[in-house]
């Protein structure tokens, strides 16, 4: 079972390492971590991908809001929330495969944003889902770097919610 933790923390120096910390004290994993400053620059946002049975999943949430450092804690399912992941990833290419890159660039929605004669840099900013299967589809050429972000998520609109 999988669930995401949308954690507001203070932003200072030191936060990023214990709540690592916890997760790492309890032999929980992270799957995936995205930090940023929210609209208060005193205040952070993590997103925190994790898995496990559903007592472990609220093991870490309770621990979680015993921090001092943390100010709140929503946890939710993929199911419940629109989630985005950025890739970037650096192809070289050939002028036998070029249009085959560029035909599954459109297919799947990414952008080239950076070519020169032998290499191109490609964006897709999808689900998690959509950018593995992205990945996977590259995979057959000659790939040079690849850096992505961690999940990004919010709750879906819900009138509840206003």
């Amino acid at each position: 079972m999988k669930r995401i933790y949308s954690v507001l923390v203070e932003n200072r120096s030191g936060v990023l390492s214990k709540v690592a910390g916890l997760f790492w004290r309890r032999g929980f994993n992270i799957e995936s971590l995205a930090v940023g400053e929210t609209d208060d620059p005193k205040v952070s946002n993590m997103i925190i991908v994790s898995s496990g049975e559903g007592h472990i999943l609220e093991q870490i949430e309770k621990q979680l809001n015993k921090k001092i450092d943390v100010i709140k804690v929503k946890t939710f399912a993929e199911s419940e929330s629109v989630c985005r992941e950025l890739l970037l990833i650096k192809l070289r290419y050939t002028r036998a495969n070029r249009k085959d890159i560029i035909e599954t660039c459109q297919l799947m929605d990414a952008t080239i944003i950076d070519l020169s004669e032998s290499m191109m840099t490609i964006q897709i900013c999808d689900t998690p889902e959509h950018v593995n299967n992205f990945m996977n589809m590259l995979k057959k050429f000659r790939i040079v770097e690849i850096t992505r972000t961690g999940t990004l998520a919010l709750t879906k609109c819900t009138e509840s919610a206003l």
